[in-house]
């Protein structure tokens, strides 16, 4: 027998053993899209990352900036060093302390010689999850939801945040729940820049980041 004529008979054999469990299709095939995603943080170390250390540490496979020892001083950014244009970007996020405030740059870029970026957030803290920010350029919020924040976030514990850019969409699902479907009407925007994580200034605070993953569009 051929090795296609394996192939065939195995899925065959395969298909024949679903249906007599009592499936109604046959098993899904994993598609290349699927297998196309890649970490942007390995979980042990900064490669691939930069920002101010005394600030951003690794702990128990995350990403955590702040303290809750005393105040954060300022805003303060890790950021990729490598730049994205159109991609879905997914990870977890949970921040600790009261006022805690942080986001999920996009298409962003740093300010030079400045601690501050400028760009998209997708953001996060008590009043703020899941909506659109504009950070150190049109400091507004883009776009917002009307979804009930005590059922749509965890408090102080693990959220997933998906975030879609494509052309001049950008889309924002939190826990599953999409918050956010926003066209930029500004084509002077830019529409690639790095990925970055934020502690926002103010009281003591921390911002917990994990299983960053992201799959680049075509």
């Amino acid at each position: 027998m051929s090795l296609y004529s394996e192939l065939m008979y195995g899925w065959v054999v395969l298909l024949a053993a679903s249906c007599l469990a009592g499936c109604t299709e046959p098993p899904v095939a994993v598609t290349a899209d699927a297998q196309s995603a890649v970490q942007l943080f390995d979980g042990k170390t900064f490669d691939g990352w930069e920002g101010n250390l005394d600030v951003f540490r690794i702990e128990d496979s995350a990403i955590v900036g702040g303290s809750l020892d005393g105040p954060v001083a300022r805003n303060e950014f890790l950021c990729t060093k490598q730049e994205y244009g159109d991609f879905e970007l997914t990870l977890k996020v949970k921040v600790l302390g009261e006022g805690a405030n942080a986001g999920i740059q996009i298409r962003t870029k740093r300010i030079p010689d400045h601690h501050e970026v400028s760009g998209y957030q997708a953001d996060v803290g008590a009043g703020w999850w899941g909506k659109l920010y504009d950070e150190s350029r049109r400091n507004k919020v883009l776009a917002s939801h009307d979804k009930n924040e005590s059922e749509l976030v965890k408090t102080d514990d693990w959220n997933d945040y998906k975030i879609r850019c494509q052309g001049n969409r950008i889309q924002l699902w939190l826990n599953g729940v999409q918050t956010v479907d926003y066209q930029e009407e500004d084509a002077d925007i830019a529409t690639s820049g790095v990925i970055a994580v934020q502690i926002h200034g103010g009281p003591p605070s921390e911002a917990w980041y994990k299983d960053i993953e992201i799959r680049e569009l075509d």
